[in-house]
């Protein structure tokens, strides 16, 4: 029982070890994530079995060549062998010349292929969201650590002085005590952030398709300011002409048609070409039943066929296909519906963001103002140099503040982009 855990534990260990935390630039984060990103790559493979397809539903219209033979001894007359006399060789090809079900079924295939190609660009966006919203996550949490580790640092110097202050009688006991509560408090907040810190980086690792326990850290310097440059009447128009959504599922109502008209075409004739080539032998007894023996022999035409009677499943079939287009037409509408309402709804958001915004940038500009104000007054002698080091702690509490109102004006301006489709153009 020792040796597995041992293992166990090694192998715990070496994938420990290989853990990797990069530091990359959203540009960088989002080439790696068009790379790699799971869910791309299968979308991306889906679109490659579209293509596929159509050559699958291409293949009754090419010829398919057979070579074999139907040797056999025979005694008396020579009986067919599958439907066909007994040869030392046989070549045999078919293929359809005309079949209009199958041509609907290849139209289908291709149609499918283009909705393949917006399924593609719909999960391309979705992606490019994903990595920029979790991008700006860990960078804001980043920017909010390291402002606690000061904050911390500054309360950590007032409890110091509050504890001069205590020793020398000029504050009670009970001060020291909400200093020290303050900087144990400040501990806490830094361990939260730091366990955010992780789990944000680790998110935008697996989004990357990196591998786990890898970590992706932000590198420093600006963001984009991912601002919208259309209104919103102008995005609504926009987006529901050229929502990859709204195309997929549109490629996907033409697909289902031309699937329907594949289904009522089963009545229609259908033409093969034949061809085929046998080589007869003399130990059949050929020319014992029939007049003439030749050892090479040929055929070519056309073989016709016509339904007189279809079954009842393809009413059903029909039925079906018609019940799923419907189902389309009615998501369309539904997706449609919900566009527009994201993008007013995301609109909206926007205006109170930037309002929460500009409020946290006025009160961090206000608090900096008090600490400029109170250094002054230290150097008259009027400020203990403990309330500096509070007013510090404050200005750093305010920052924080502000990363969080400004990191939740980005997700709203962020949300916009996606919403109106413009995401991808606004970071190029």
């Amino acid at each position: 029982m020792k040796i597995p855990a041992v293992l166990f534990l090694s192998v715990l260990c070496s994938v420990g070890c290989l853990a990797e935390t990069r530091t990359l630039t959203l540009r960088e984060a989002l080439d790696l994530a068009m790379q790699q990103n799971p869910d791309l790559v299968i979308s991306r493979l889906d679109q490659v079995k579209s293509r596929d397809q159509v050559g699958i539903n291409k293949g009754p219209f090419s010829p398919s060549v057979y070579v074999g033979s139907g040797v056999a001894y025979t005694y008396g007359f020579p009986m067919s062998v599958d439907g066909n006399a007994p040869s030392i060789a046989q070549v045999k090809t078919q293929w359809s010349l005309y079949d209009k079900p199958q041509s609907y079924l290849v139209a289908q295939a291709a149609e499918m292929v283009r909705g393949a190609g917006f399924a593609v660009d719909q999960r391309q966006a979705e992606v490019v969201f994903r990595v920029a919203s979790a991008f700006i996550d860990a960078a804001n949490t980043a920017r909010s650590l390291d402002a606690a580790n000061q904050e911390e640092a500054s309360l950590a110097r007032a409890e110091q002085l509050m504890q001069t202050r205590v020793q020398e009688g000029q504050a009670v006991p009970l001060d020291r005590s909400k200093a020290g509560l303050a900087v144990r408090q400040a501990k806490n907040h830094i361990d939260g952030l730091s366990r955010d810190a992780a789990k944000s980086e680790r998110a935008l690792a697996d989004i990357l398709g990196l591998a786990p326990g890898d970590r992706v850290h932000p590198a420093e310097g600006p963001l984009p300011t991912f601002e919208s440059t259309i209104s919103e009447q102008d995005a609504i128009a926009a987006a529901l002409s050229t929502s990859p959504e709204i195309k997929r599922l549109e490629s996907d109502l033409q697909a289902k048609t031309l699937e329907i008209k594949s289904f009522k075409a089963y009545r229609q004739p259908k033409v093969d070409a034949i061809a085929q080539y046998s080589l007869f032998a003399h130990f059949n007894n050929f020319a014992q039943y029939f007049q003439h023996y030749q050892a090479n022999n040929a055929e070519i035409g056309a073989s016709i066929s016509i339904p007189i009677l279809a079954s009842s499943a393809s009413k059903a079939y029909i039925s079906n296909s018609e019940a799923d287009a419907a189902k389309i037409r009615a998501q369309l509408a539904q997706t449609r519906s919900r566009i527009q309402r994201d993008i007013e709804d995301s609109y909206d958001d926007l205006r109170v963001a930037e309002s929460g915004r500009a409020l946290a940038l006025e009160d961090l500009n206000v608090t900096r103002e008090s600490t400029g104000t109170d250094l002054a007054r230290l150097g008259e002698g009027l400020v203990l140099p403990g309330q500096i080091e509070q007013d510090r702690a404050e200005e750093q509490e305010k920052w924080r503040a502000y990363y969080d109102a400004e990191s939740a004006a980005q997700h709203a301006r962020l949300n916009v982009l996606r919403v109106t489709g413009t995401l991808e153009l606004a970071l190029k």
